[in-house]
């Protein structure tokens, strides 16, 4: 006769436990950093309406995580349920924080500096934001087949780019906007979470530096210190139920012309989602691949339909927040505390207490470490074909700052200096796929894969006549070749097409070589 299984056998899965607490705590900071930050660039750079944003963004937004959350909980009771084990942790999902530097900084604050028109840019946000969506439920069948083909130099390339610009450069300028509290912030976030070490009390870096950088911000401005002017917040609560929307439909034109820079996010998070999910397989909890990338594609699609403007994915770092002894609890708790915050306008609230100067240089944080992971996860020889990969993303962030310069001044170039404009935005359009095309093309010409480096160039030149990467339209916008854009893009397009042609020339070569046939 069969004995029953013990309890000891198959455990009661604890999914709530102390270990959840400083879980939840890291996750929820995440977050909250990225809707500080999307709330920063749109109306600290572009001068967008931050009532808009807290009232139109940011309650579908935080639906999004709400949705993702819930359901990476449920797939965590449903595999310890399966695995008859109690320690399985939830997948952590949060805002995706390079698309949500790159959507503000490179299509909300454009469109809003191009129109002007407030209720455009959300709907051009939520139209972007839902082609990301579509673009990651494709891709979550097809993601596997992209990270074996495409070069490691030219995914985590582009991302190293956007760590180098985005997420580290404009931080740092926010940092010096408030000195004192924003080196001491970042002095705290390099001391525990850069170099590791630990603080006393085992209090996290990241609630430290916000907690001593306000103090020192709104104490140096309440008692005049070294002239600092640092009124006491008086942050508003913006109550705003996300409700499904038809709106993107007004701005699915304007956002077509953005494909360049929402297919290579949407991409970028699913690979990142294959490689979280391999990462938690090792620290024990074996998700499906697939159902983890669809229901990140979800939940982009459910906060888009809301009124969201950013996506959301798989965070890096699952093996950590097991280590904390998170289970299932700070995952669920995460997702109520932004959906439902978002909602009653505490999200808003937190957003207008904690400082740019103090908040960004967790994204410093996050910067350095995308950078430093392009180098060390791609293979040593393929370190020029990393840098190689960076440069888009700094031709982007010096069109930023020309155009943001010359549309203050009121200045309309001519002559020799509009032509010098027009390379500049060839340089700086589409600048994250033209970084994965780079890094690519040359990590294969490193490794000998002459005829894939020539198809990569290939591609390089159809991009260009559609200006999906290197577009000389104002605002980056995609066209037809044959529309008049002068010769110039011809040129651009002409000249990968005979790098491709003597690439694959070269190939044909090479081959005969190995053959015996050329000695």
């Amino acid at each position: 006769m069969e004995r029953e299984p013990s309890a000891m056998q198959h455990p009661r899965y604890r999914w709530a436990q102390w270990g959840d607490l400083n879980a939840f705590f890291g996750l929820m900071l995440d977050n909250v950093t990225n809707l500080v930050l999307l709330t920063g660039i749109l109306v600290g750079v572009f001068g967008y309406p931050a009532e808009k944003v807290f009232s139109l963004m940011i309650p579908g937004t935080a639906l999004g995580v709400l949705a993702g959350d819930v359901l990476y909980t449920w797939m965590a009771f449903r595999l310890a349920r399966k695995t008859r084990r109690s320690d399985v942790t939830a997948m952590p999902l949060g805002l995706d924080t390079p698309s949500t530097v790159g959507i503000a900084t490179a299509v909300l604050g454009p469109v809003y500096l191009e129109t002007g028109n407030a209720e455009l840019v959300w709907q051009v946000g939520m139209a972007t934001l839902l082609i990301i969506g579509l673009f990651k439920v494709a891709l979550s069948f097809t993601g596997d087949w992209v990270r074996a083909r495409v070069p490691k130099a030219g995914l985590l390339g582009s991302l190293a780019g956007i760590g180098v610009t985005l997420l580290a450069f404009f931080p740092v300028m926010k940092i010096f906007s408030a000195p004192v509290a924003g080196i001491a912030a970042t002095g705290i976030i390099l001391y525990s979470l850069v170099a590791g070490r630990r603080l006393p009390l085992r209090i996290p870096g990241a609630f430290l530096a916000v907690v001593a950088g306000c103090l020192l911000y709104y104490g140096m401005g309440a008692f005049g210190i070294l002239g600092a002017e640092s009124p006491l917040p008086s942050p508003a609560a913006h109550p705003a139920f996300p409700l499904p929307t038809l709106g993107f439909v007004h701005g699915l034109g304007k956002a077509v012309s953005y494909l360049p820079i929402a297919f290579p996010f949407a991409l970028i998070t699913i690979l990142g989602g294959i490689n979280n999910t391999e990462s938690a397989r090792v620290a024990g909890d074996a998700y499906r691949t697939r159902d983890i990338l669809l229901v990140e594609a979800g939940a982009t699609v459910v906060a888009a339909l809301f009124g969201g403007v950013a996506q959301s994915t798989p965070y890096i770092g699952h093996p950590a927040y097991k280590a904390m002894g998170g289970r299932a609890a700070y995952t669920l708790a995460t997702g109520l505390f932004i959906g439902i915050g978002g909602a009653l306008g505490i999200m808003s609230f937190i957003v207008g207490l904690i400082p740019e100067a103090v908040i960004t240089p967790i994204l410093l944080f996050i910067g350095i470490e995308i950078l430093s992971q392009a180098f060390t996860e791609s293979p040593g020889r393929h370190a020029p074909a990393v840098a190689l990969a960076i440069v888009p993303s700094v031709g982007y962030l010096v069109l930023t700052y020309a155009d943001s310069l010359l549309g203050k001044l009121g200045v309309l170039l001519t002559g020799p200096a509009a032509d010098e404009q027009m390379v500049l935005r060839a340089v700086g359009h589409g600048f994250i796929l033209t970084a994965i095309l780079w890094g690519a093309l040359l990590a294969d010409l490193i490794d000998g894969k002459l005829r894939s480096a020539s198809a990569y160039l290939l591609t390089c030149a159809l991009c260009t006549l559609f200006g999906l990467i290197h577009s000389v339209a104002p605002y980056g916008e995609i066209y037809l070749p044959w529309q008049p854009r002068g010769g110039f893009v011809l040129q651009m397009a002409l000249g990968y097409a005979l790098f491709g042609a003597g690439v694959f020339a070269a190939s044909l070569r090479f081959k005969r070589e190995r053959n015996g046939a050329i000695v």
